[in-house]
């Protein structure tokens, strides 16, 4: 039996020395696909924008459909591949999230809705009058790693980091309500564009958040 334990933990240890190398790396190429498949549609179609202006969330709202239409090209085609590259991971990441989310509030978001089942009924791929965001919403939970995490090992970021010699490796107790701070400040950007009221909620408790954690040191 305790050889047996031996062996999980030895394969275990392996497991987690090369986990920072494959799913980052697995979760930046299917992204990439993903949204440079959706920059190069843009790219090579015609601006549909215009139809829908009236839905995108402020401060998108008040550009004209042409520059909104621009910026969701070029924004997924560049980001993109940022992301396969593991180059500004994390800038790439947030970005990537804003796009997506306001995306889903112009076209996959519903109307109106009465209560979490109803607006469940929009976690669907095909739109029958309640929505359409599950996709937008698995690409957000896909983003959210690499907004926290970063790159992984085979990224230019750690090239980059590796070449200038910076140690951010953390010393010392984490500050919790620091760390929480981010949490609920990467979240209020992530809702705030389908959820107004609880994305500027999530933002104010980052700001206490925040506050208190500086506080502390």
């Amino acid at each position: 039996m305790q050889a047996l334990l031996g062996l999980y933990d030895s394969i275990t240890k392996k497991l987690k020395d090369a986990n920072d190398y494959l799913w980052p790396l697995l979760l930046r190429v299917i992204l990439f696909w993903e949204f440079f498949e959706a920059g190069k549609q843009k790219l090579n179609g015609s601006n549909w924008f215009a139809g829908i202006q009236e839905n995108f969330p402020i401060p998108f709202s008040w550009l004209s459909a042409d520059i909104n239409w621009l910026a969701a090209t070029w924004g997924e085609l560049i980001l993109s591949v940022m992301l396969l590259l593991g180059l500004f991971t994390r800038f790439a990441a947030i970005s990537l999230i804003v796009i997506t989310g306001v995306a889903t509030a112009a076209v996959h978001w519903p109307e109106s809705f009465g209560s979490i089942s109803e607006l469940w009924n929009g976690y669907a791929i095909s739109n029958k009058g309640a929505g359409n965001f599950k996709l937008p919403l698995l690409f957000i939970l896909m983003l959210l790693p690499l907004v926290f995490h970063g790159g992984g090992k085979l990224s230019l970021d750690t090239l980059l980091l590796k070449l200038s010699k910076r140690d951010i490796t953390s010393t010392g107790e984490p500050n919790v309500a620091v760390s929480l701070a981010l949490v609920s400040l990467v979240s209020a950007i992530a809702l705030i564009w389908v959820l107004p009221k609880t994305g500027i909620s999530l933002a104010v408790i980052a700001l206490v958040l925040f506050l208190v954690g500086r506080n502390k040191n």
